[in-house]
């Protein structure tokens, strides 16, 4: 038997374990960054490898945004605030 959903919640609640809001740090698109930058931006600072960089990047630039990782606030903060200083548009949502 499968186990609804409310009863999984209920056993992570009875055994103690913390269920994580989990947010998304969003990309925007912008018309002053290079690919390359934003590339190497996303790698170094999201921890992506080439190939995922450049899908994003490529999803940025054509649908506007793009959500790029997702975790606890606390761990997309420091990420989104790095992205920003870096000349990039993002906000975690």
């Amino acid at each position: 038997m499968i186990a609804s959903f409310d009863e999984e919640v209920e056993e992570l609640l009875l055994t103690g374990e913390t269920l994580v809001d989990e947010r998304q740090l969003v990309l925007y698109n912008d018309d002053v960054n290079t690919f390359g930058f934003v590339i190497d931006s996303l790698i170094d600072v999201c921890g992506h490898d080439m190939i995922q960089a450049e899908q994003c990047t490529l999803l940025v630039h054509y649908k506007g945004r793009c959500s790029v990782k997702l975790g606890a606030f606390e761990v997309l903060e420091p990420m989104c605030t790095s992205l920003l200083e870096r000349g990039l548009s993002a906000e975690i949502d």
